[in-house]
């Protein structure tokens, strides 16, 4: 039996009529294996959200194949339906029902025997740190807890693949760990997890391996560290007083002109290439205001492959859609809130 369990290859897909189709994906490869977490990094309108569903069958490509579990989310979409189960951005509970009815009745739509329902329930209640909540009302529990017992609503069936898509979008801070501790646990007892985020952090902390993608397409795609090393080891960040004062440090290291008062300058990560940057800057005279040396990170990684940062201006305010407004005339409107293996 092959590890891979999802399969994407050359997946295009348009939306809106035919004189003003707009391409959201372009050719998306992609592989995610058994045991693995894999991350869709990118801002919105980039295509992630597009793709997770296609995966989960709620749209048919235009172009390209994909399969699951070895099935195919065309030809044969309700076996792709019952080792999924779907998480997204919106959390599906019934906020009139307790944390306790709203895991029994996604249970009993799956079809599963009343006593297994009833165990599995008790024990997502406790794995998830929600026996405490378990007898309040949906609407009574914060945005974390909600997010919490969504997650956990989804794993009732045991898929082998957990579609999560922006799972901690618009959550706190501090909800949005107790949310990735609980993504952890998931992956620790043996869900496949498929994610995608617009949160470098979360990728980060996340992730096996993360594809960065941009305008419909894979820029690349590797560990996090590979990723990061794409843009050097390390680099000297230097907060200047002045622009002139960041041209002429600018000038000094042999670095591209470019606007704004921070000069980034890359080094190979040694002491002695670092201490050597501040030498330089140091003989033009030119005091920083502050400087440091900075490892990279995965958005200087998406810079460096695509142009711009992970977060585009005006979007990051905006919830994540990668859709235009234009509805798709093949979109399902009878699809359930979660898929769940029956």
């Amino acid at each position: 039996m092959t590890d891979v369990l999802v399969l994407a290859e050359g997946l295009r897909k348009d939306f809106g009529p035919p004189r003003r189709r707009v391409r959201v994906l372009d050719g998306v490869d992609l592989a995610l294996h058994r045991g693995e977490v894999l991350a869709l990094l990118g801002p919105n309108g980039a295509g992630k959200t597009t793709t997770v569903r296609i995966l989960t069958t709620l749209l048919r490509p235009d172009g390209g194949r994909a399969t699951v579990a070895g099935h195919d989310v065309v030809r044969d979409a309700a076996r792709v339906r019952s080792v999924i189960s779907l998480t997204g951005q919106q959390v599906a509970l019934d906020l009139k029902q307790t944390a306790r009815e709203n895991l029994t009745m996604m249970g009993r739509l799956a079809h599963l025997p009343r006593r297994v329902v009833r165990d599995r329930v008790d024990g997502l209640l406790d794995a998830f740190d929600l026996t405490g909540v378990a007898d309040r009302l949906a609407a009574a529990c914060s945005g974390g807890t909600r997010r919490r017992l969504d997650l956990a609503a989804g794993l009732l069936t045991r898929p082998q693949v957990l579609f999560l898509d922006e799972p901690t979008t618009g959550l706190d801070p501090r909800s949005r760990q107790a949310v990735w501790e609980t993504v952890r646990d998931v992956v620790a007892a043996g869900t496949s997890l498929f994610l995608t985020t617009q949160y470098l952090e979360e990728a980060d902390r996340l992730a096996d391996r993360v594809a960065l993608v941009d305008g419909g397409r894979v820029a690349a795609e590797g560990t996090p560290a590979q990723l990061k090393r794409q843009v050097g080891e390390a680099s000297v960040e230097l907060d200047l007083a002045t622009t002139a004062d960041a041209a002429r440090v600018r000038a000094a290291l042999g670095l591209p002109a470019a606007e704004g008062a921070q000069v980034l300058a890359p080094t190979d990560g040694s002491l002695g290439h670092a201490r050597g940057v501040l030498d330089v800057v140091a003989a033009t005279g030119v005091v920083p205001t502050a400087w440091t040396v900075r490892q990279p990170t995965l958005d200087d990684a998406f810079l460096a492959l695509t142009g711009h940062h992970t977060s585009r201006a005006g979007q990051a305010a905006g919830p994540p859609t990668d859709q235009p407004t234009d509805r798709p005339t093949d979109q399902p409107t009878d699809q359930p809130a979660k898929e769940v293996a029956a």
